[in-house]
Protein backbone atom coordinates (compact mmCIF):
# COMPACT_ATOMS: atom_id res chain seq x y z
CA UNK A 1 0.00 0.00 0.00
CA UNK A 2 3.07 2.39 0.24
CA UNK A 3 3.36 2.56 -3.50
CA UNK A 4 -0.16 4.02 -3.50
CA UNK A 5 0.36 6.42 -1.28
CA UNK A 6 3.70 7.27 -2.66
CA UNK A 7 2.16 8.04 -6.22
CA UNK A 8 -1.59 9.55 -4.95
CA UNK A 9 -0.27 13.15 -4.94
CA UNK A 10 -0.25 12.39 -9.34
CA UNK A 11 -2.68 10.43 -9.65
CA UNK A 12 -6.12 12.49 -10.17
CA UNK A 13 -4.00 14.96 -12.38
CA UNK A 14 -2.62 11.91 -14.57
CA UNK A 15 -5.62 9.24 -14.26
CA UNK A 16 -8.51 10.71 -15.20
CA UNK A 17 -11.39 8.21 -16.56
CA UNK A 18 -11.64 7.74 -20.13
CA UNK A 19 -15.07 8.02 -21.13
CA UNK A 20 -14.44 4.87 -23.14
CA UNK A 21 -13.42 2.53 -21.24
CA UNK A 22 -16.21 3.68 -18.32
CA UNK A 23 -18.85 2.94 -21.13
CA UNK A 24 -17.21 -0.68 -21.36
CA UNK A 25 -17.16 -1.12 -17.71
CA UNK A 26 -20.58 0.19 -17.39
CA UNK A 27 -21.87 -1.77 -19.53
CA UNK A 28 -20.73 -4.73 -18.04
CA UNK A 29 -22.24 -3.85 -14.65
CA UNK A 30 -25.22 -4.19 -16.62
CA UNK A 31 -28.34 -3.96 -14.85
CA UNK A 32 -26.45 -3.55 -11.40
CA UNK A 33 -28.19 -1.00 -8.90
CA UNK A 34 -25.63 -1.06 -6.67
CA UNK A 35 -21.96 -1.57 -6.60
CA UNK A 36 -18.79 -1.87 -4.55
CA UNK A 37 -16.08 -0.53 -6.05
CA UNK A 38 -12.75 -2.75 -4.32
CA UNK A 39 -9.41 -0.82 -4.90
CA UNK A 40 -11.18 1.92 -5.44
CA UNK A 41 -8.40 4.81 -5.38
CA UNK A 42 -9.81 8.10 -6.35
CA UNK A 43 -13.12 6.92 -7.75
CA UNK A 44 -12.51 6.63 -11.14
CA UNK A 45 -14.83 4.74 -13.23
CA UNK A 46 -17.11 4.39 -10.45
CA UNK A 47 -20.97 4.43 -11.63
CA UNK A 48 -23.82 6.22 -9.63
CA UNK A 49 -25.27 3.15 -8.14
CA UNK A 50 -21.61 3.14 -6.08
CA UNK A 51 -22.28 2.88 -2.45
CA UNK A 52 -18.98 1.88 -0.95
CA UNK A 53 -15.43 2.39 -2.29
CA UNK A 54 -13.05 0.22 -0.02
CA UNK A 55 -9.14 1.49 -0.82
CA UNK A 56 -6.43 1.08 1.73
CA UNK A 57 -4.74 4.55 1.08
CA UNK A 58 -5.61 7.53 2.65
CA UNK A 59 -3.94 9.60 -0.02
CA UNK A 60 -5.82 7.77 -2.64
CA UNK A 61 -9.26 8.43 -0.58
CA UNK A 62 -8.23 12.14 0.23
CA UNK A 63 -8.46 13.03 -3.59
CA UNK A 64 -11.99 11.29 -4.26
CA UNK A 65 -13.77 13.70 -5.80
CA UNK A 66 -17.04 15.61 -3.48
CA UNK A 67 -20.07 13.40 -3.51
CA UNK A 68 -18.31 10.25 -4.13
CA UNK A 69 -19.19 6.96 -2.54
CA UNK A 70 -18.50 6.80 1.26
CA UNK A 71 -14.69 5.44 1.29
CA UNK A 72 -13.73 2.55 3.85
CA UNK A 73 -10.39 2.40 4.52
CA UNK A 74 -9.36 -1.37 4.10
CA UNK A 75 -8.10 -3.75 1.84
CA UNK A 76 -9.82 -6.45 -0.75
CA UNK A 77 -8.99 -9.01 1.57
CA UNK A 78 -10.86 -7.81 4.29
CA UNK A 79 -13.73 -5.97 3.18
CA UNK A 80 -15.83 -4.83 6.22
CA UNK A 81 -19.14 -5.09 4.89
CA UNK A 82 -21.75 -7.70 5.20
CA UNK A 83 -22.37 -10.43 2.43
CA UNK A 84 -24.46 -9.50 -0.67
CA UNK A 85 -23.72 -6.12 0.20
CA UNK A 86 -24.16 -4.65 -3.64
CA UNK A 87 -25.95 -6.35 -6.72
CA UNK A 88 -21.85 -6.03 -8.07
CA UNK A 89 -18.04 -5.69 -6.84
CA UNK A 90 -15.99 -4.53 -9.38
CA UNK A 91 -11.93 -4.14 -8.95
CA UNK A 92 -10.29 -2.15 -12.26
CA UNK A 93 -5.93 -2.56 -12.29
CA UNK A 94 -6.22 -3.59 -8.68
CA UNK A 95 -5.38 -7.61 -8.46
CA UNK A 96 -2.08 -7.64 -9.64
CA UNK A 97 -1.29 -5.28 -5.87
CA UNK A 98 -3.45 -7.72 -3.46
CA UNK A 99 -1.22 -9.32 -0.91
CA UNK A 100 -3.94 -12.37 -0.71
CA UNK A 101 -5.69 -12.67 -4.22
CA UNK A 102 -7.76 -15.86 -3.48
CA UNK A 103 -8.75 -14.08 -0.51
CA UNK A 104 -9.31 -10.30 -2.48
CA UNK A 105 -11.54 -12.66 -4.88
CA UNK A 106 -13.76 -15.02 -2.26
CA UNK A 107 -14.11 -11.52 -0.82
CA UNK A 108 -15.79 -9.82 -4.17
CA UNK A 109 -17.80 -13.32 -4.05
CA UNK A 110 -18.90 -12.69 -0.96
CA UNK A 111 -20.07 -8.89 -0.96
CA UNK A 112 -21.66 -9.52 -4.86
CA UNK A 113 -24.86 -10.64 -5.04
CA UNK A 114 -24.94 -11.11 -8.42
CA UNK A 115 -21.73 -9.93 -10.74
CA UNK A 116 -17.95 -9.29 -10.26
CA UNK A 117 -16.39 -7.03 -12.81
CA UNK A 118 -12.56 -6.95 -12.75
CA UNK A 119 -10.43 -4.84 -15.23
CA UNK A 120 -6.75 -6.31 -15.53
CA UNK A 121 -4.16 -6.92 -18.02
CA UNK A 122 -3.00 -10.07 -19.59
CA UNK A 123 0.63 -10.66 -18.82
CA UNK A 124 0.76 -12.95 -22.02
CA UNK A 125 -0.16 -9.60 -24.38
CA UNK A 126 1.37 -6.62 -21.73
CA UNK A 127 4.51 -7.79 -21.81
CA UNK A 128 5.49 -7.51 -25.55
CA UNK A 129 4.57 -3.46 -25.56
CA UNK A 130 7.21 -2.20 -27.05
CA UNK A 131 8.42 0.19 -23.99
CA UNK A 132 8.83 -2.75 -21.49
CA UNK A 133 10.22 -5.04 -24.51
CA UNK A 134 12.11 -2.60 -25.89
CA UNK A 135 13.44 -0.15 -23.45
CA UNK A 136 12.72 -1.61 -20.11
CA UNK A 137 13.16 -5.35 -19.85
CA UNK A 138 14.06 -5.00 -15.99
CA UNK A 139 10.67 -3.51 -15.68
CA UNK A 140 9.23 -6.17 -17.34
CA UNK A 141 10.70 -8.88 -15.22
CA UNK A 142 9.43 -7.37 -12.13
CA UNK A 143 5.77 -7.05 -13.66
CA UNK A 144 5.69 -10.13 -14.60
CA UNK A 145 6.54 -11.46 -11.10
CA UNK A 146 3.21 -9.73 -9.80
CA UNK A 147 1.06 -10.28 -12.89
CA UNK A 148 -1.70 -12.53 -12.49
CA UNK A 149 -2.79 -15.08 -15.82
CA UNK A 150 -6.09 -14.51 -17.03
CA UNK A 151 -7.28 -17.99 -16.56
CA UNK A 152 -6.40 -18.32 -12.66
CA UNK A 153 -8.83 -15.31 -12.80
CA UNK A 154 -11.83 -17.03 -14.55
CA UNK A 155 -11.10 -20.56 -12.14
CA UNK A 156 -11.24 -18.24 -8.98
CA UNK A 157 -14.17 -16.44 -10.12
CA UNK A 158 -15.74 -19.47 -11.09
CA UNK A 159 -16.02 -18.73 -14.48
CA UNK A 160 -16.24 -15.10 -16.29
CA UNK A 161 -16.80 -13.74 -19.89
CA UNK A 162 -13.46 -12.17 -21.33
CA UNK A 163 -13.35 -8.98 -23.29
CA UNK A 164 -10.64 -7.57 -24.79
CA UNK A 165 -10.39 -3.54 -23.87
CA UNK A 166 -8.54 -1.78 -26.54
CA UNK A 167 -6.77 1.46 -25.68
CA UNK A 168 -7.75 4.13 -27.28
CA UNK A 169 -4.60 6.63 -29.45
CA UNK A 170 -6.11 9.64 -26.68
CA UNK A 171 -6.48 7.33 -23.67
CA UNK A 172 -6.78 9.72 -20.95
CA UNK A 173 -6.21 7.75 -18.17
CA UNK A 174 -2.90 7.62 -17.80
CA UNK A 175 -2.02 3.84 -17.10
CA UNK A 176 1.00 1.82 -18.51
CA UNK A 177 0.03 1.48 -21.84
CA UNK A 178 -2.44 4.93 -22.42
CA UNK A 179 0.40 6.24 -24.19
CA UNK A 180 1.49 3.99 -26.74
CA UNK A 181 1.21 6.09 -29.69
CA UNK A 182 2.62 9.15 -27.62
CA UNK A 183 5.75 7.63 -26.64
CA UNK A 184 7.32 11.16 -25.38
CA UNK A 185 5.10 10.74 -22.63
CA UNK A 186 7.01 8.57 -20.89
CA UNK A 187 9.96 10.52 -20.69
CA UNK A 188 7.62 13.27 -18.21
CA UNK A 189 8.45 12.76 -14.50
CA UNK A 190 4.99 13.61 -13.65
CA UNK A 191 3.22 10.67 -16.06
CA UNK A 192 5.44 8.66 -15.03
CA UNK A 193 4.45 9.32 -11.33
CA UNK A 194 1.15 8.15 -11.80
CA UNK A 195 2.10 4.82 -12.88
CA UNK A 196 2.46 1.87 -10.17
CA UNK A 197 5.16 0.32 -11.94
CA UNK A 198 7.61 3.61 -11.88
CA UNK A 199 6.60 4.01 -8.04
CA UNK A 200 7.92 0.65 -7.66
CA UNK A 201 10.86 0.17 -9.50
CA UNK A 202 14.15 2.39 -8.84
CA UNK A 203 14.98 5.22 -11.05
CA UNK A 204 18.25 4.01 -11.78
CA UNK A 205 16.79 0.46 -13.36
CA UNK A 206 14.65 2.05 -16.12
CA UNK A 207 17.19 5.19 -16.45
CA UNK A 208 18.92 3.88 -19.21
CA UNK A 209 16.34 2.57 -20.86
CA UNK A 210 14.50 6.22 -20.80
CA UNK A 211 17.85 7.55 -22.25
CA UNK A 212 17.60 5.36 -25.17
CA UNK A 213 13.71 6.39 -25.49
CA UNK A 214 14.46 9.72 -26.01
CA UNK A 215 17.65 9.14 -27.94
CA UNK A 216 15.62 7.18 -30.55
CA UNK A 217 12.86 9.97 -30.61
CA UNK A 218 15.11 12.73 -31.13
CA UNK A 219 16.53 10.79 -34.24
CA UNK A 220 13.47 9.30 -35.62
CA UNK A 221 14.74 5.81 -35.28
CA UNK A 222 11.34 5.27 -32.91
CA UNK A 223 8.54 6.89 -35.53
CA UNK A 224 10.40 4.50 -38.04
CA UNK A 225 10.45 1.42 -36.61
CA UNK A 226 6.72 1.70 -35.12
CA UNK A 227 5.10 3.31 -38.29
CA UNK A 228 2.59 1.02 -37.86
CA UNK A 229 1.16 2.29 -35.17
CA UNK A 230 0.96 5.89 -36.34
CA UNK A 231 -2.52 5.54 -38.41
CA UNK A 232 -4.06 3.27 -35.69
CA UNK A 233 -7.28 4.66 -33.33
CA UNK A 234 -6.69 1.81 -31.05
CA UNK A 235 -4.26 -0.94 -29.82
CA UNK A 236 -4.91 -4.24 -27.60
CA UNK A 237 -2.11 -3.73 -24.90
CA UNK A 238 -3.55 -6.96 -23.06
CA UNK A 239 -6.04 -5.17 -20.95
CA UNK A 240 -9.09 -7.17 -20.30
CA UNK A 241 -12.53 -7.17 -18.78
CA UNK A 242 -13.66 -10.30 -16.96
CA UNK A 243 -16.99 -10.37 -15.72
CA UNK A 244 -18.44 -13.50 -13.83
CA UNK A 245 -21.79 -14.18 -12.19
CA UNK A 246 -22.33 -14.91 -9.06
CA UNK A 247 -24.23 -17.79 -8.26
CA UNK A 248 -28.04 -17.78 -6.65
Amino acid sequence: MATYDSIGTAYAGTRRPDPRIAARIHRALADAATVVNVGAGTGSYEPAGTVWAVEPSAVMIAQRPPGSAPALRAGAEAIPLPDDSADAAMALLTVHHWDDLERGIDELRRVARRRIVVLTFDPAVSHRFWLLDEYLPEAASFDAAQAVTIDRLVSLLGGARVETVPVPHDCTDGFLAAYWRRPEAYLDPRVRAGISLFAQIDDSVVRPGLDRLRDDLSTGRWHHRHADLLDRDTMDAGYRLLVGEVPA
